[in-house]
């Protein structure tokens, strides 16, 4: 049989190589700011080729691994997790206000253990799904494992970084809901969510304005200043007319990536022309949306929008290939996961959000993290590799195997 160097599923390999090509480009336009630390535009453009072609090198490695020794990942790599995320809070780097930073060893390298906890956590979901699968659906008690492994990572998460806690517990919903947990059991958790989100709502504005709040001094409740003001900041009141409105520290973000969106217009002012990567402080990373729709416009802003949402059909076709339920619920909860994390990174450069922190996949500047995401999309290769291999199912018969089968294909495999 004929082998390839490049296998799986060629549309999301051509997703994968524009976004990192865009990423280029825009890291290269929007890392003004990062010229003196870098000592110069060059460094920066090659630093950053440099993490991307570690990605792709990652993907294609990863791509070739058959999906199903990621069932391996929960048993090896959620403990070590577990305890990377606990160092991390009691002794992690703070950057940008949160102790969520861990430096490797012996080098200058810092990390987020929580890029690592996305993908352990949705594999150890996905894995738990699989085998409590019955022919009327999931086991009752599949939803208290789950529950107890996404509690202990998001738990470990929430208090450092309370959108990346929310968003992974809203793909572990979705992934529930898709591998077929008891409609009692899933619509009961869904209102215990509901009113504990709208407790929590209400708590976070009813907190002191005083940064030098009591509640606000101990390290584990000190970025719940920064909540609160999120949520119930005023500073963008379209009723103040434009002659009396005021940049202030508190909106300072939000105003210019608004400027920079504005500007775009439909043709937008071309690359390296962004006035905006000067005011934005993390234009290259968080805001890194708001350049693009600066310089390319409308047109810019779509093709992106379309290249992750390409990605989604593109993995709900692969998902409805498959014929075990592992790798269809996996790839589902990792599509997810980098559609996720895309739309809040979008739906804050545009103002219709608070400010998360979220990066744009494979876009934004950054290191380990731009290395871990190409691991994610060769493990969404490797599912394409095997769905390739079998016959059509239909998605709706995909969760429909026993768990005897289960067991019987991994063994045999």
């Amino acid at each position: 049989m004929k082998r390839y160097i490049f296998q799986g599923d060629l549309v999301i390999w051509v997703i994968f190589l524009l976004l990192c090509v865009i990423s280029l480009i825009e890291v290269y336009s929007a890392g003004s700011a990062l010229t003196y630390k870098d000592g110069g535009f060059g460094f920066t453009f090659f630093k950053q080729a440099g993490f991307l072609i570690a990605a792709a090198f990652v993907a294609w490695f990863v791509h070739h691994i058959p999906c199903r020794w990621f069932k391996i990942i929960p048993i090896v790599g959620f403990i070590p997790v577990v305890i990377m995320l606990l160092w991390a809070l009691v002794d992690g780097a703070e950057i940008n206000d949160g102790a969520r930073w861990l430096h490797i060893p012996f080098t200058n390298i810092t990390f987020q253990p929580s890029e690592l906890a996305k993908g352990v956590l949705i594999t150890s979901v996905a894995l738990v799904l699989t085998t409590s699968q019955r022919e009327k659906g999931a086991e009752k008690n599949a939803i208290y494992i789950i529950l107890l492994l996404t509690g202990i990572i998001c738990g470990l998460i929430v208090s450092q970084n309370l959108s990346t806690a929310l968003m992974i517990f809203g793909i572990v919903l979705l992934m529930m809901w898709v591998g077929r947990i008891p409609l009692k059991q899933f619509f009961t958790l869904c209102t215990i969510v509901v009113l504990a989100g709208g407790i929590g709502l209400g708590a976070l504005k009813a907190m002191p304005d005083d940064p030098a709040a009591p509640i606000y001094q101990s390290k584990l409740t000190s970025r719940m200043l920064t909540w609160h003001n999120r949520i119930s900041s005023n500073d963008m009141d379209t009723s103040v007319p434009a002659s009396e409105f005021k940049i202030t520290d508190s909106n300072y973000q939000k105003v210019h990536a608004r400027i920079a969106v504005a500007r775009g217009d439909l043709h937008g002012v071309m690359p390296g022309n962004s006035e905006q990567r000067e005011f934005l402080p993390q234009a290259y990373s968080d805001f890194i949306f708001s350049i693009i729709a600066e310089e390319m416009g409308i047109g810019g802003v779509i093709f992106v929008v379309l290249l992750y949402l390409i990605l989604l059909i593109r993995a709900g076709r692969i998902a409805s290939r498959c014929e075990r339920n592992f790798p269809a619920f996996l790839i589902i909860g990792l599509t997810t996961l980098l559609l996720a994390q895309a739309s809040l990174n979008m739906l804050v450069a545009v103002g219709l959000f608070p400010v998360t922190g979220q990066t744009l996949p494979m876009i934004s500047r950054g290191g380990t993290s731009t290395i871990i995401t190409g691991a994610y999309f060769g493990m969404i290769l490797s599912i394409s590799r095997y769905a390739r291999s079998n016959g059509r199912t239909a998605l709706p018969n995909v969760a429909r195997e026993s768990n005897r089968d289960t067991e019987l294909e991994f063994k045999k495999n």
